[in-house]
């Protein structure tokens, strides 16, 4: 079973993964067990305060660095008492690493994994140096807190565990599996507003329609996600042709 752990204050939020959907289905058959911890739990005071004002100057709060290395240090144990040897803690940071499907295959392969979402202007920096193994962002933008970046590891990692899946290829074939986005979706009924399913996905001829998929997969990639064909070391097939381009990008 994975363990997963996350520091956050507002509990809550993770509901959305634990109670809904996919995710919630598979930690309803135990297939990873995740704990919320608040760090105003292991605050030093009656009012729980887990901020302060930034040295130097500047707006905003700066978390405490006291109540989160006790949250910290409390999901390390949990974990550590579960059978995972060295929990992994990773920080969500927009200074991270830009996660990316590589990095959520390895912890879904891992035992177990503790989350630090960040509040306000940031956590104290002592906190990472001491505490934190990686930083990782889900994208250049900015968010109110890194519960909604957390949730983001936390599906995606679910999701690719033994068992979750409703079929063993749904997971292979999604996007990102193979360097590649995803082929193509079409389903009832097979004229729809005068758009007509492809012929060869009513062929039954499987071998042609997995290499019709294969060949829409990479001219989607080239047309829309160029960088992935480069970061993967090209495909194994020619990209579309310009006016095939132009038409494609036409009816998005």
């Amino acid at each position: 079973m994975l363990q997963l752990d996350v520091v956050t204050l507002f509990p809550a939020m993770f509901e959305a993964v634990t109670e809904w959907g996919v995710t919630g289905r598979a930690r309803e058959r135990g297939l990873y067990q995740l704990v919320a911890w608040n760090p105003r739990d292991f605050a030093g005071n009656p009012y729980r305060t887990v901020d302060d004002r930034p040295y130097g100057g500047g707006p905003g709060m700066v978390l405490l660095p006291a109540p989160l290395h006790k949250a910290l240090a409390a999901a390390r144990q949990r974990q550590k008492s579960a059978g995972v040897r060295a929990p992994r803690v990773v920080y969500l940071s927009p200074q991270g690493r830009l996660l990316d499907h590589a990095r959520v295959a390895e912890y879904a392969g891992g035992q177990g994994l503790v989350l630090l979402a960040g509040r306000y202007e940031g956590v104290d920096e002592r906190v990472i140096e001491q505490c934190v193994d990686e930083e990782i962002s889900i994208g250049d933008y900015v968010l109110s807190g890194g519960e909604v970046g957390a949730m983001v590891i936390l599906d995606a990692c679910v999701r690719l565990l033994p068992g979750v899946m409703g079929a063993a290829s749904s997971g292979e074939e999604e996007s990102f599996e193979a360097g590649l986005l995803e082929y193509p979706h079409y389903t009832r009924p097979v004229t729809w507003e005068g758009r007509t399913i492809p012929e060869v996905l009513r062929s039954g001829d499987h071998a042609k329609i997995a290499a019709w998929r294969h060949a829409k997969a990479v001219e989607d990639t080239r047309l829309r996600r160029p960088d992935l064909i480069e970061r993967h070391g090209g495909a194994s097939q020619a990209p579309p042709s310009g006016a095939q381009r132009e038409d494609r990008a036409s009816k998005k």
